[in-house]
């Protein structure tokens, strides 16, 4: 009979690991985060609670990782105005705009801990980032990365979901 419970009990451990296992979405290390991501969707999160989406209905963008502790991310809106002059020094005002609201692009250092996303801005299109110490929350499931700042540059939070680039192979 003891052996009976043993083995039953011990079924459902790993019947109740097995199904909770899967919806679990942390970063253990660093080394979960490296590599290339391709933004999916980014979206704002305003005080109601309501989103917009940050950078439009067809956002593009990469974050990459490296093994070594850096990283480099570019976000923009997948409609960004051509400059009528093709000359990015001589844009119009409404195009300077278009751009510096519809992307930004930052470089730097990062360590995890958890689902905590240490970063260090080295650089960045939001000067007011440039050498700050900051705080993203991650949570890796599979091929998915889900990236939230609770101060984003635009104001309020922003989600971002982005996919584990496909391998490149090279000719």
């Amino acid at each position: 009979m003891k052996c009976r419970t043993t083995l039953a009990l011990s079924a459902m451990t790993v019947l109740c690991l097995g199904v909770a296992a899967p919806s679990t979405a942390v970063a253990q290390t660093a080394k979960d985060l490296v590599g290339a991501w391709t933004l999916i969707s980014s979206d704002t999160v305003r005080p109601d609670g309501s989103k917009i989406p940050t950078f439009g209905d067809n956002p593009k963008g990469i974050i990459i990782f490296t093994s070594d502790g850096h990283f480099i991310y570019l976000l923009s809106r997948g409609d960004l105005p051509k400059f009528a002059s093709t000359n990015r020094n001589t844009g119009t005002p409404e195009e300077n705009k278009a751009v510096v609201q519809g992307s930004i692009a930052t470089f730097g250092t990062y360590s995890v801990a958890g689902t905590d996303l240490m970063i260090k801005v080295e650089n960045s299109t939001f000067p007011n980032w440039i050498g700050a110490d900051q705080k993203r929350t991650i949570a890796i499931a599979g091929d998915e990365l889900k990236w939230t700042n609770a101060a984003g540059s635009g104001g309020g939070v922003v989600e971002l979901v982005l996919k584990r680039a496909a391998a490149r192979t090279t000719n």
